[in-house]
């Protein structure tokens, strides 16, 4: 009986251990993906800011050019 205990909590273990490797590795993928994520996300704010500000400086021509006829 014993033994068979022992055998028991030995296959726990092993499946515990699965488990955890498993999800370590599962948890290493999902921290590189957001890494890639964050540096899109910067990329696409540093272009979004960019568009702005040719906007702003167009309208601003806009107007100039308004100004002066």
């Amino acid at each position: 009986m014993a033994t068979s205990l022992i055998k028991n909590v030995e296959g726990k273990l092993d499946e515990l251990i699965r488990i955890c490797s498993r999800l370590e590795k599962e948890n290493s993928t999902l921290r590189a993906k957001e890494e890639g994520w964050q540096q899109e996300r910067k990329r696409l704010m540093e272009k979004n800011e960019i568009a702005r500000a040719r906007v702003e400086a167009m309208i601003q021509h806009l107007k100039t050019l308004e100004t002066e006829s």
